[in-house]
């Protein structure tokens, strides 16, 4: 429900965008294509694309890699999409250097491309949809550093070192830390792929390492589900973890306090947006460079609250 309630608000107002006549051609293919389909994160993105495709009246297919390291897979996905010769693309990068030769090919056939997620090293993306990594990770330094005190030992899990929401993330978190908190000092930096296995082995590793941390921020749904549970399999209490996204693991941890609080993001709008975006570049339309589609900081005081509840998923 939460989600049908953010699609009504995002479809609002339709009717008078002048999209009637355009819709009436031909029909219209939009691949996206996706960082990964293993959180359910990608399923609401989907979902926002998918309304948007039916509320343009074009045809949007998404599809993804199976895990978020398989950055080889996904240009072969890109590559493959683009051979299809579709209207526009949208894209969320992997790696935002890797993609390039193919984008100028786009770009070479009159492609449009909108980056959602994840940006683009480049000029050739019309737009990215996507959530501002580094304010939204400086608020969880924020929420780290109210919840430890404003000093002690921190360590960050990373979901990746090549994306742009990867390394947006992680210096938006360290960035505030040392601008802000003296005395709170980021000790450790791993990555672990967005896997959830592999990030509690992370969060095992960090704990045996730093005995007074006091602090883990995951920088994805996998990395804060992964360092709960390697927090409960280490059995080590007192450990503040702030997450990212949502999902309903994450969501339980928060629920039963392994979590302290997590970001996030407004995914069904960020799938919704970048068909949205292509649309309007089909049409001539000019589009900002960045769409910022929001985020917010939630915990098990205000996970029910409206505005929040709408950006939340299972």
């Amino acid at each position: 429900m939460n989600a049908k309630r953010q699609l009504l608000a995002l479809t609002a107002g339709l009717a008078l965008a002048g999209f009637s006549s355009f819709a009436t051609a031909q029909e219209i293919y939009i691949p996206l294509i996706s960082k990964g389909f293993q959180h359910q994160f990608w399923q609401a993105v989907k979902q926002g694309a998918d309304q948007a495709a039916k509320d343009y009246k074009v045809k949007v297919t998404f599809e993804g890699p199976e895990t978020e390291q398989q950055v080889d897979k996904q240009i072969d996905m890109l590559s493959a999409a683009l051979a299809k010769k579709p209207a526009a693309i949208g894209f969320a990068a992997l790696d935002s250097k890797a993609a390039i030769p193919l984008l100028k090919k786009a770009q070479a056939a009159k492609i449009p491309v909108i980056a959602f997620d994840s940006g683009v090293d480049s000029d050739i993306v019309l737009t990215t949809a996507q959530t501002d990594s580094k304010a939204a990770a400086a608020l969880a330094a924020d929420k780290m550093a109210e919840k430890i005190g404003g000093e002690g030992e921190v360590a960050v899990i990373g979901h990746d070192q090549t994306s742009t929401t990867g390394t947006g993330r992680r210096d938006g978190f360290v960035d505030q830390i040392k601008a802000k908190y003296p005395k709170i000092k980021v000790v450790d930096i791993q990555y672990g792929g967005g896997d959830h296995l592999k990030s509690a082995e992370i969060a095992k590793t960090l704990l045996q390492a730093h005995p007074q941390l006091k602090g883990i921020f995951g920088t994805n749904e996998g990395s804060a589900i992964g360092a709960g549970k390697g927090l409960k399999e280490a059995k080590k209490t007192g450990v503040v973890i702030i997450g990212f996204d949502s999902g309903k693991a994450q969501k339980d941890m928060i629920n039963d306090g392994t979590i302290a609080g997590a970001i996030t993001q407004n995914p069904v709008g960020i799938g919704y947006k970048t068909v949205e975006a292509a649309v309007k570049a089909l049409k001539g339309e000019k589009l900002p460079k960045i769409i910022d589609t929001g985020f917010y900081y939630y915990d098990k005081s205000n996970m029910k609250d409206a505005k929040i509840a709408a950006v939340l998923y299972d």
